[in-house]
């Protein structure tokens, strides 16, 4: 089983890399956002406790979130592998992952993290808020406390897998089928 990490600050591409990711190796795309967004959606038990949180603009604690993600992986057994993305973004949140797939006898393959500037990333952003309807995608402050976010959350997380030779950086610089070759050549020569 296939099973990858895809980190990257926002506007790095992650979205359309872990597109052709999920086609190429025929895995399932977990995104937390999305996780979010169904179980809240939905009013499930544990979109209904997320949103208690989020009304009291409070964090959503890590076993809620683990909890939205067994219940995915749960709900979908026969796949090839699975690409989580926006997830862990603490060693906690590794951790609870860890134990999670070692009872289904399987473990993370590889964590890619895609590498771009941050002054890029404030370029693309910016270019996105053109047409994205996001207010945070047009105020540039905004946009590099994100990015700093991203960086002080994920560091843990990919120095984690680190130690076990499992993470991986890959710039993220260049046109999607350059970034897209390198993923796929850093994930085959891993797994």
């Amino acid at each position: 089983m296939l099973n990858i990490i895809l980190f990257g600050p926002p506007g790095s591409g992650k979205g359309t890399q872990a597109s052709n990711l999920v086609d190429h190796y025929d895995l399932l795309h977990i995104s937390t956002g999305d996780l979010f967004r169904y179980e809240m959606g939905n009013n499930t038990p544990l979109g209904l406790e997320a949103k208690s949180y989020i009304a009291k603009g409070d964090l959503v604690p890590d076993e809620v979130t683990i909890g939205m993600l067994k219940n995915k992986v749960n709900t979908n057994p026969d796949v090839n592998g699975y690409i989580f993305d926006g997830f862990p973004r603490t060693l906690a949140q590794a951790e609870s992952l860890d134990a999670f797939l070692a009872e289904k006898e399987s473990e993370i393959t590889v964590l890619t993290a895609l590498e771009v500037d941050d002054n890029e990333i404030v370029k693309r952003i910016l270019n996105r808020g053109l047409t994205s309807g996001r207010t945070d995608d047009n105020d540039e402050s905004i946009i590099r406390k994100r990015i700093g976010n991203y960086n002080n959350e994920t560091a843990q997380v990919f120095d984690y897998y680190a130690k076990s030779n499992k993470s991986i950086k890959v710039s993220g610089i260049g046109s999607i089928e350059e970034i897209f070759d390198r993923l796929t050549y850093a994930i085959d020569k891993d797994k």
